[in-house]
C-alpha cells in the first residue's frame, strides 16, 4: 500500500529557519511542498522518510535564501494491483461505489466489479447482493423482499481488491467551449458550470470474490473440516 520513492529537488531555506538544524529545516520544507500532493506515475505523497543526500547550501544572487540540492525518500500511497485493502463506503450510485481511506477518497468500485447478482436500490441509495439467486434483471432483483438482500451501506467497512490505478495529468488553461457547450477535461460534455475535473489519481477496486465486501459478511466464517472450499457461519 505504501512505497518509498526516491526524489531529487532543490529546496530554499528562509533566513528565519537558519537557527534550525539543516536536516530539520529541509525536511519541513519538503513536507510542505510534497505532502498530500500527487506525483504522476508515482502516487500520493504522504511524508518524507529520510534524507539520502544533502548538498552544501548556497546563496543565490538577489535573495537571502540558502538553496540545497537534496536527494530524499518519500513515503507514497500507491497500492499494487491485486493487493487487498480495507476502506469505508463513502457514497453509492447506479454506476458503482465510492470508497474512502480517510486520507484518500478517490477509490471506486464500478458496477461490473460488484458481486453478482447485484442491483442498486434507489430508495436506500445502496447496492445489495442476493447470494445464490438465479435472478439477473434489475427489475426482478428490486422486487425481492428486503430481508433477503445483503446491503452495502454508507460508512460500512469493506475489504476490496485493487484492480488498477489511474493517473490523469490535467492540462492547465481555461475550459474548452465548443458551440457554447463547456467540454470536460476527458473530452466529453461537462454537466457543471465550473467543470467536472477528473482526480489526478484514482484507484479502481473489486469485491466480486469470496472474502471481499463488507467485513461483517465474513465475520465468523470458517472452513468446515473435511470439506474443501466449504464455509459455515458460527
Amino acid at each position: 500500500m505504501f512505497q518509498l520513492a526516491i526524489i531529487k529537488d532543490t529546496i530554499p531555506i528562509h533566513p528565519q529557519h537558519f537557527g534550525l538544524a539543516p536536516s530539520d529545516a529541509i525536511t519541513g520544507e519538503l513536507n510542505k511542498k510534497y505532502a498530500n500532493r500527487v506525483l504522476h506515475e508515482v502516487g500520493l505523497c504522504v511524508c518524507v522518510f529520510d534524507l539520502a543526500d544533502v548538498g552544501e547550501g548556497r546563496v543565490r544572487y538577489g535573495d537571502g535564501f540558502l538553496w540545497y540540492k537534496v536527494t530524499f525518500r518519500m513515503v507514497v500511497f500507491r497500492p499494487f494491483v491485486s493487493e487487498v485493502v480495507v476502506a469505508k463506503v463513502k457514497s453509492s450510485d447506479e454506476d458503482g461505489i465510492r470508497l474512502s481511506m480517510g486520507f484518500f477518497d478517490d477509490m471506486y468500485i464500478p458496477a461490473i466489479y460488484l458481486p453478482q447478482p447485484c442491483a442498486f436500490d434507489p430508495n436506500e441509495r445502496a447496492h445489495f447482493w442476493l447470494p445464490d439467486s438465479p435472478l439477473t434483471s434489475t427489475s426482478d432483483l428490486l422486487d425481492t423482499p428486503t430481508s433477503e438482500r445483503m446491503y452495502i451501506d454508507t460508512n460500512e467497512v469493506v475489504r476490496v481488491r485493487v484492480e488498477q490505478d489511474e493517473f490523469y495529468d490535467d492540462e492547465p488553461g481555461p475550459a474548452k467551449v465548443v458551440e457554447g457547450v463547456i467540454q470536460d477535461p476527458a473530452g466529453g460534455v461537462d454537466k457543471g458550470l465550473a467543470g467536472n475535473k477528473r482526480p489526478p489519481y484514482s484507484v479502481v477496486c473489486s469485491i466480486a470474490e469470496q472474502g471481499l465486501g463488507p467485513v461483517v459478511w465474513w465475520n465468523g466464517a470458517q472452513v468446515v473440516e473435511g470439506e474443501e472450499g466449504g464455509m459455515e457461519e458460527d
